[in-house]
């Protein structure tokens, strides 16, 4: 299947503020859109009611994500580490088992996870991680570590996957399409700013966008001072990306 033959979406995490942009930009392009979330969360789709369907329940039940994907040509999915109980790698698994196997598959992390390991990080940015991984397992809050593993199933896995990293993200209106690399370090990224919506806007771009298959790309906002600087003014180089220039 061509992604130009998109039709019915899937969004896994679809009452989160990502999800929830996502959820929009698609019925914006007249995708039909199935959401996946928990049932305490279902009252958050209200604003969308009569535009989509909505199954409810756990993103790492493979019960739910199977019947939630049939029929999808792309999935949209949110890798959140929630909990101590491999969330994000069971949602991750749960989308790879149960999906069409030429369904187009891409899912949301930070800039955290490493395709290949050539990516440079700060020292500030990995003390910061280091402590969100300590603090999270401590409360029991979050498991970083296992949105690592969910990443680490799809680079592995034959489907046409993209996995989106993100950079911090603020609110604000869209400044449009953001600038990729295939690698944090680039000084294209340095802003280290995204606005969510637009983080959504690409996971929605990215289902029709052949060039993202099997890519990892770290996100910056358009009008970010490094995009501005380095992307939008004609970056170029080994990990010069299609957004940079659209």
């Amino acid at each position: 299947m061509g992604t130009s033959r998109v039709r019915k979406v899937c969004i896994v995490g679809a009452s989160g503020k990502l999800g929830q942009y996502m959820v929009r930009h698609a019925l914006e392009r007249g995708y039909e859109v199935v959401g996946v979330c928990r049932e305490r969360s279902v009252p958050k789709l209200a604003p969308f009611e009569g535009r989509m369907t909505v199954v409810p329940g756990p993103t790492d039940d493979p019960d739910v994500i199977r019947r939630a994907v049939a029929g999808c040509d792309g999935v949209l999915t949110v890798l959140v580490p929630w909990g101590v109980r491999q969330y994000a790698s069971g949602t991750a698994q749960a989308v790879l088992d149960h999906a069409a196997p030429d369904a187009r598959l891409v899912f949301s992390c930070g800039w955290h996870i490493t395709r290949d390991g050539q990516d440079t990080y700060s020292r500030t940015f990995l003390l910061a991680v280091r402590v969100a991984a300590l603090l999270g397992r401590l409360v029991r809050a979050v498991e970083i570590d296992d949105q690592v593993e969910a990443c680490r199933r799809v680079f592995a896995s034959g489907s046409r996957w993209t996995v989106v990293r993100g950079s911090s993200l603020e609110e604000g209106e869209s400044e449009g399409l953001p600038v990729w690399s295939r690698h944090v370090g680039d000084p294209v990224l340095a802003s280290n700013l995204t606005r969510r919506v637009d983080f959504a806007l690409f996971m929605v771009e990215a289902l029709t966008d052949d060039s993202l298959v099997r890519e990892a790309p770290a996100i910056v906002g358009r009008r970010s001072p490094s995009a501005v600087a380095h992307g939008s003014g004609g970056g170029s180089g080994p990990d010069a990306g299609p957004g940079e220039h659209a």
